[in-house]
């Protein structure tokens, strides 16, 4: 990341109070013009607040918003990507910097940060990903999706479990699902994200397989072959899931562990509707009664699974006296 380390130094001699200005100008033409594509209520990682601790629930805002602000730049399509990984380095500088000009939202995440005593890494990770996006608008493999979803999803779930606790050990199963939830909101935006900012996130071989190039996109529908990619992508999704399975079991806290079994019934849900519907023919997601459903399910799995495993301890306790 050669390119965002010049960009550091360059961001610490800038006028911040210029830069701010000027992102929050550029950031609302660019949601106008996107809007059909991400909007902050598409997104695929969910935390239903009234699952979370009440005295969190401001430090997640926090995250989302630094997250979303980062998003918006390198998602401007009127900003060359110099001037997106100069404004993502200056928010990078603002985490670690004891200057009051630097960018609200940076300074926002920098203050809750030394009040929770987390690390900053889980937040250098998520622009280390959108300094990627403003380079890179194609992946050659699922292999090298993935390592793009370890820097832009991952970070979302591990801030999470640090926040409430740990344990460290659920990473794998939350890098797991956090990179599901990646792909499954890049299989549902996947026409507008290659309309809007020529970016396609599905795997180049898989469209190379079947004769197909990224514009298979372009069309009002899906063509048989441009099917078996999708498909294929949806598979590579159920393997994920597959390996998240065990997530709300491993988080220390009950309400992480509710939110966490919610967003696997979630995503299990989309992922079937993306089976049987065509993203490029209309926006695939669930509807309100959908979404409210899988989230009772999922509490409701997460509170039995926490029941029996206390039932369990008690037996084994009960044995060993």
């Amino acid at each position: 990341m050669e390119r965002l380390a010049l960009a550091r130094a360059a961001a610490a001699r800038c006028d911040a109070t210029a830069f701010e200005q000027e992102c929050t100008m550029r950031s609302t033409s660019t949601r106008a013009l996107a809007r059909s594509s991400k909007s902050e209520k598409d997104e695929n990682f969910p935390v239903a607040p009234l699952l979370l601790p009440a005295h969190l629930r401001p430090h997640v805002k926090t995250f989302y918003r630094f997250a979303r602000t980062a998003d918006d730049i390198a998602d401007n399509p009127t900003l060359h990507p110099s001037q997106k990984i100069t404004a993502l380095a200056a928010l990078e500088f603002a985490l670690e910097s004891s200057q009051s000009h630097t960018p609200e939202p940076a300074r926002a995440m920098r203050d809750s940060l030394a009040q929770t005593q987390l690390t900053p890494q889980h937040c250098k990770d998520l622009l280390r990903a959108f300094a990627q996006d403003a380079t890179k608008s194609r992946y050659a493999s699922w292999t090298e999706l993935m390592d793009y979803c370890r820097w832009s999803a991952a970070p979302v779930g591990r801030y999470l479990i640090d926040l409430h606790g740990g344990p460290r050990t659920a990473y794998p199963a939350s890098d797991a699902l956090c990179s599901a939830l990646q792909v499954l909101n890049h299989l549902q935006d996947c026409q507008n994200d290659y309309f809007l900012l020529n970016r396609v996130y599905i795997p180049q071989d898989w469209l190379q397989d079947e004769g197909l190039t990224a514009s298979a996109l372009a069309g009002c529908q899906s063509s048989a072959a441009l099917r078996r990619v999708l498909n294929r992508c949806l598979a590579g999704i159920e393997n994920l899931l597959s390996q998240a399975t065990p997530l709300p079991t491993q988080i220390a806290h009950w309400r992480l562990a509710m939110d966490a079994s919610a967003i696997l019934a979630i995503a299990g849900a989309l992922t079937g509707a993306l089976k049987r519907r065509d993203p490029l023919a209309e926006r695939v997601a669930l509807s309100a009664w959908g979404a409210a459903g899988c989230i009772i399910s999922g509490v409701s799995l997460a509170a039995w699974q926490r029941l029996r495993s206390r039932s369990q301890v008690r037996r084994r306790a009960t044995t060993a006296a």
